[in-house]
């Protein structure tokens, strides 16, 4: 079920934007749309607004949420490679809610169907029934293309006793390869590594060993533990079409067995 606190918060803004006659509607994505969220979820919002007034809405955002409610803190989505995202964390109560403002041609394009708050007619049903959403998916070509040069730069960290930066760049291939990798065999989309300790099933202690102590024998062990898991989930997806990188792959093994070898 949808907490009441979110839908209390969700219901007040879409209040607002419906006095807004630029808006077409609302809709709400995420853990919203299978009814997965708790305390700790965020509400993912998306708002329509006409083609015309799409980039007059995108420029005044931040005033727009402003009156949405008590708005502490707000900032754009560049960063993850969204810039029509705003970010947006409310008081009262204090929650967390990313806000994506689209005009109405581009819902077409879209990585899930989301559930309508609110429309003027059937403008944001009509979009959704005519097209498909489209979840983007990990290319296990360019993954294989750099995997093992990410491998020897790990192993270099660590031969350097650059263990926080060894760390750090495990958990890089963590969320952008072995998560996503590992939740699309589970059936799941390739969100990273989100919820993945309930969707991993039998795998999670494999997955569990590729999280690194500051240690060097930890350090070495997580990176071989990812390269195993890296390995089998390849074999899982690869397609005929594949090409692996053989020498690559076994001078960056060799390379690290060198450096992670007892002294």
């Amino acid at each position: 079920m949808i907490p009441a606190i979110h839908r209390e918060l969700a219901e007040r803004i879409v209040a607002q934007l419906q006095d807004d006659s630029r808006v077409l509607g609302v809709a709400v994505g995420g853990s919203w749309i299978d009814e997965h969220m708790d305390e700790f979820s965020d509400i993912d919002l998306v708002v329509v607004s006409t083609d015309e007034k799409w980039a007059e809405v995108l420029e005044q955002r931040k005033a727009i949420a402003a009156r949405m409610g008590n708005l502490l803190a707000a900032f754009t989505g560049e960063h993850v490679g969204e810039p029509r995202l705003l970010i947006c964390l409310f008081a009262d109560p204090l929650m967390h809610v990313d806000l994506k403002f689209i005009s109405l041609g581009q819902l077409s394009s879209r990585v899930e169907d989301p559930v309508i708050l609110w429309e003027r007619g059937d403008a944001l049903s009509k979009v959704i029934r005519d097209s498909r959403p489209h979840f983007p998916q990990p290319d296990p070509q360019w993954i294989e293309d750099r995997f093992w040069l990410w491998v020897h730069y790990a192993a270099s960290k660590l031969g350097r006793r650059e263990l926080v930066e060894v760390i750090d760049f495990i958990s890089y291939l963590r969320s952008q390869v072995i998560g996503p990798l590992l939740l699309m065999q589970k059936g799941h989309q390739p969100r990273g590594v989100r919820r993945i300790e309930s969707l991993a099933g039998d795998e999670l202690p494999r997955l569990l060993r590729t999280v690194a102590k500051h240690d060097v024998r930890s350090c070495a062990d997580a990176i071989y533990a990812t390269i195993d898991l890296y390995r089998e989930l390849r074999e899982h997806h690869a397609t005929l079409s594949l090409q692996r990188g053989s020498l690559a792959e076994q001078a960056a093994v060799a390379y690290l067995a060198g450096i992670a070898a007892p002294s």
